[in-house]
């Protein structure tokens, strides 16, 4: 990938304005925004972000309780589990669009950078049924960045251990219209394991094998607000992205990458997303907002013999390419029934593609259309108490899926087949004061099966089920806010998931005579049970900022105590403090985790803590400098069996802000 980033321009930019003026942080898109009343989202804001040097989505969202930091560690993948569920079971939006990959449903957070990111809003559990299909965890939102003033300008430069990056947010208003545009580039040649590791016959140690990655990123917006009451914006994101595999360097006898391991690369993780926001309010009492989007994602593997990384001779060498993408649609109507209560009714609609081969074969195309119907209804009984309700009928109807036969080269049609699934959700809030209240909920969520839930034949090791049935949660919570108690916040929340028609693997279910084995099949057979409670306290008094957070989460498999949820430690404790003097600030942070399964068959991840810090220090009002290390005790951890993470490292960065008001 050659395009990239001018840093020397933006070294030449930040050096050359005199401007004393102070970017306005509350630069928050907020037609980006899925607002719902009475329904409880925990937030990443821009400060949290710049603070703990957050460079990607994955590790931005870990700051959060209830959310654990994962990796899929054979497909160099970051991501996050929302109370024990998975990217599937919580879709990743950007400014309300869906942009998870339509094959799994999943999507690798590392390649969503958070330069031009305001803010991340979370719901957990019992997401709104105006989000649309498929949240049955929960939702994640993107909101982008929108300009304030006639000219904000952002820069930043820096480098880190192993690779450097840089990018340019610049927006402006004039009358109505408002233009938001932004470039960066995160490119990494490797990571350095600790000084702690001990070597493998795949990992020799120091800079780990493989471990490249680069993301380009270009976005532009352009909005017009022609009265207070209407607002239309196109949004366009192009991310150009590519990485390695780092080989597996465990000694688990009985994964399968030992005696195999995996030398893979992806020369190119493309993803494009095209859309249009709308709010408009034809009276007082109405609110109409309206999404349309396409959004593309494509993507190539190559598989390699070995190490080297040029010959792709053996059986298991291959290049596979993937060619996505959906177009959708939504609309929502909200409208204040009475003083007291607000009615809002949603309508869904989006057709996935997908298209795979390896070279060599033909292309295969499947095809999906989505739809959803919500209707929420938010109700204020006085000024101490609140009430929500909402349900949904979501559909998924295949539109053709063809197969391959490997040994004779047909191509021909699987069987079409239709699902749906109904959702429902009730709360109910106790307002003791503005500031402090009690809330309790309910919510039954479902996920639709995915393409590759339905078609994949899994390398060879399984039968297609397309008449698979969306999974379904039922979730209870008790949640508790306080931030009535002077220059202290508290936030608390038991919950309990009830899961059903788990979308599991089954082995044995139908003998491959000329392969001399048995397949395996998705089907619809999991029970479990996700239950656990989530704590965070904030403090801050004068020139210090404090807070605390911890997470228990506990996951049954209520079929078979032998196999084992994986990636999601039972306990976490995260700390933070900030020390600011004379606008210099000192920030400390560290996180634990117990140990996490990696494997359902037992193999453990050891659990770990880390300590980080850094400190900011300005240069002038409109230039600050950031430096800071990670992982100061060089702790050799794993987050999967077999992939180390990174040891000690060190960054240091140069951040520009500038406004013309």
């Amino acid at each position: 990938m050659k395009t990239i980033v001018p840093l020397a321009i933006i070294h030449l930019i930040l050096f050359s304005f005199s401007a004393t003026a102070q970017r306005d942080s509350s630069g928050v898109f907020h037609l980006g925004e899925v607002v719902i009343k009475d329904i409880k989202q925990d937030v990443v804001n821009r400060e949290d972000i710049d603070r703990h040097q957050r460079l990607n989505v994955a590790t931005a969202l870990n700051l959060l309780p209830g959310v654990t930091l994962g990796s899929v560690g054979p497909r160099n993948e970051s991501v996050v589990f929302i109370r024990g569920f998975n990217l599937r079971q919580v879709p990743v939006f950007v400014d309300g669009v869906p942009v998870y990959v339509p094959y799994d449903g999943y999507v690798d957070l590392a390649r969503f950078t958070t330069f031009g990111v305001s803010r991340i809003d979370v719901s957990k559990g019992s997401a709104s049924v105006l989000y649309g299909p498929n949240t049955m965890g929960g939702a994640i939102n993107l909101v982008s960045v929108k300009p304030v003033h006639r000219l904000d300008l952002e820069a930043g430069a820096g480098w880190l251990a192993g690779g450097h990056e840089g990018y340019l947010n610049i927006g402006g208003r004039l009358k109505k219209f408002y233009v938001q545009a932004g470039v960066s580039r995160y490119k990494r040649d490797h990571f350095g394991l600790s000084g702690n590791y001990t070597p493998t016959k795949t990992e020799d140690g120091k800079e780990r094998e493989n471990s490249m990655h680069e993301d380009v990123q270009f976005n532009i917006k352009i909005g017009y607000t022609p009265n207070s009451r209407s607002e239309y914006a196109i949004g366009y994101i192009d991310q150009q992205g590519e990485k390695g595999t780092p080989v597996y360097a465990g000694a688990d006898s009985l994964n399968s990458l030992l005696k195999n391991p995996r030398y893979w690369k992806w020369p190119y993780w493309n993803k494009k997303s095209l859309y249009f926001i709308s709010n408009m309010q034809p009276d007082s009492l109405s609110e109409v907002k309206l999404r349309v989007y396409f959004d593309q994602f494509r993507n190539r593997l190559d598989s390699y013999d070995d190490g080297s990384y040029t010959a792709q001779t053996r059986p298991y060498a291959f290049s596979s390419i993937y060619d996505d993408h959906s177009i959708g649609a939504s609309a929502e109507y909200s409208r204040n029934i009475r003083t007291d209560n607000r009615l809002s009714a949603a309508l869904h609609a989006k057709r996935d593609i997908h298209k795979e081969h390896n070279i060599g074969e033909p292309v295969r195309k499947t095809a999906d259309n989505t739809y959803a119907v919500s209707i929420s209804d938010e109700q204020r009984f006085s000024d101490n108490w609140a009430a929500k309700a909402g349900v949904s009928w979501n559909m998924r109807e295949n539109d053709g899926a063809e197969n391959y036969d490997s040994q004779t080269g047909a191509v021909s049609q699987f069987d079409a087949a239709t699902n749906t699934a109904w959702n429902v959700q009730a709360s109910l809030a106790r307002y003791f004061t503005p500031a402090r209240s009690v809330r309790a909920s309910f919510g039954r969520m479902t996920r639709l099966a995915t393409i590759k839930d339905r078609y994949s034949y899994r390398m060879g090791t399984a039968v297609p089920n397309p008449a698979l049935k969306a999974e379904h949660a039922l979730h209870y919570e008790l949640s508790y806010e306080d931030a009535s108690i002077r220059r202290v916040r508290l936030q608390a929340a038991v919950f309990y998931s009830s899961i059903g028609n788990v979308i599991q693997n089954v082995n044995n279910v139908q003998y491959d005579t000329p392969a001399g084995r048995w397949l395996s099949q998705m089907q619809n057979k999991g029970r479990a049970a996700f239950y656990g409670g989530e704590a965070a306290v904030s403090y801050n008094i004068g020139m210090l900022q404090t807070g605390i957070n911890y997470s228990f989460i506990r996951r049954k498999n209520l079929d078979d105590k032998n196999i084992r949820f994986t990636d999601v430690p039972e306990h976490k404790l995260s700390g933070t403090a900030t020390y600011s003097i004379a606008r210099v600030a000192l920030t400390v942070d560290g996180e634990y985790n117990t140990y996490r399964y990696s494997t359902s068959y037992g193999t453990k991840a050891p659990g770990f803590f880390l300590l980080h810090g850094s400190l900011a220090v300005p240069v002038q009002s409109w230039l600050q400098v950031r430096m800071g290390v990670n992982n100061i005790f060089d702790k050799d951890y794993v987050l999967v069996e077999g992939f180390p993470e990174q040891g000690r490292n060190y960054f240091i960065k140069l951040n520009f802000n500038y406004s013309i008001l």
